[in-house]
C-alpha cells in the first residue's frame, strides 16, 4: 500500500467522528428552518420629554426606569385587553430597550404574523405612554410616541443561514467529544497490561495444608538428627588394641 493511502486511511479512522456528525448537524438545523413556525418582530418607539428645557440628563434617566416598565403587570394588563392574548402571553411577547445616552424607549413586539407583532408593541407603547403620563406633574417629564411599528418583510426565526451553522457546531462538538472517548478507552489497555507482568511474576502463597506438611517434615528431621549423628561417627574411631591370652602368659 502506498504512504498517501496509508496516511489517507489513518486520518479516516481518526476523524470518521466529526466527518460524520458535522454534516448531520447542518442537516439537522436545515430540517428545524424548514419545519419551525415563523416568528415576526416590530418595534414602536417612544421619547421622553422634559417639561424643563436643560435637563435632558432627567430624561435619559427616566427613559431608563420607564424602559424597565415596560414588561411589568401594571403596564401590560391595560395592553392585553388591546392584543386578545392574557398578560401572561403579553409578557413573553414584548420586551423593552433603553439607550445609555438618549431618552428613547424602543418597544418590541413578537408574534406569529407581521400584524400581530405590530399589534402588540404599539399596545404596549401606548399603555405606557399612558401609565407615565399620569404621573407627570410628580416625574417632571412625559412620554410621547415617537414613532409606531411597521409590519416586518420577513421573520425574524427560523434563519436556515443560522440553524445551519448551529446545526454544523454543534456537530463539530459532539464529533470531538466522541474522538476523546475513544482515544481514551484505547489508551486504557495498556498501563493494564504493563501492571499484569509484576503480579504474575508474585509467587502464590503455599496453601495451609501444604504448610503444615512442611512444618512437620522439618520437625522429624530435627528429631532424627541427634539419633543418626553417632552411627556416622562410629566408624571413623580405630580399634583399641586388645592383648592375647597367650600373650599374658609368658
Amino acid at each position: 500500500m502506498s504512504e498517501p493511502r496509508r496516511s489517507a486511511r489513518s486520518l479516516a479512522r481518526r476523524w470518521w467522528p466529526v466527518a460524520l456528525a458535522v454534516p448531520l448537524g447542518a442537516a439537522a438545523g436545515a430540517g428545524y428552518a424548514a419545519v419551525a413556525p415563523p416568528s415576526y418582530a416590530a418595534n414602536s418607539y417612544v421619547i421622553v420629554v422634559p417639561q424643563n428645557p436643560g435637563e435632558s440628563a432627567t430624561a435619559v434617566n427616566f427613559a431608563q426606569a420607564y424602559g424597565r416598565l415596560a414588561g411589568q403587570p401594571q403596564v401590560l394588563a391595560a395592553a392585553a385587553a388591546d392584543t386578545g392574548h392574557t398578560r401572561a402571553e403579553l409578557e413573553a411577547l414584548v420586551h423593552g430597550t433603553t439607550s445609555p445616552d438618549a431618552p428613547m424607549i424602543e418597544i418590541t413586539g413578537t408574534g406569529g404574523s407581521p400584524r400581530e407583532a405590530v399589534d402588540a408593541a404599539d399596545a404596549v407603547a401606548g399603555s405606557l405612554v399612558s401609565f407615565a403620563n399620569a404621573s407627570s406633574k410628580e416625574t417632571g417629564v412625559r412620554l410621547v410616541p415617537l414613532a409606531p411599528a411597521a409590519e416586518p418583510d420577513r421573520p425574524t426565526t427560523p434563519s436556515a443561514q443560522l440553524d445551519v451553522a448551529v446545526g454544523g457546531a454543534a456537530g463539530l462538538l459532539i464529533g470531538a467529544l466522541v474522538m476523546m472517548t475513544r482515544r481514551r478507552g484505547g489508551g486504557a489497555p495498556e498501563p493494564a497490561a504493563a501492571v499484569a507482568e509484576p503480579v504474575a511474576a508474585v509467587p502464590a502463597p503455599a496453601a495451609p495444608g501444604l504448610r503444615a506438611a512442611m512444618a512437620a517434615a522439618e520437625r522429624a528431621a530435627e528429631r532424627s538428627a541427634p539419633e543418626q549423628a553417632p552411627e556416622k561417627a562410629a566408624p571413623a574411631k580405630a580399634p583399641a588394641p586388645q592383648k592375647s591370652a597367650a600373650g599374658g602368659g609368658r
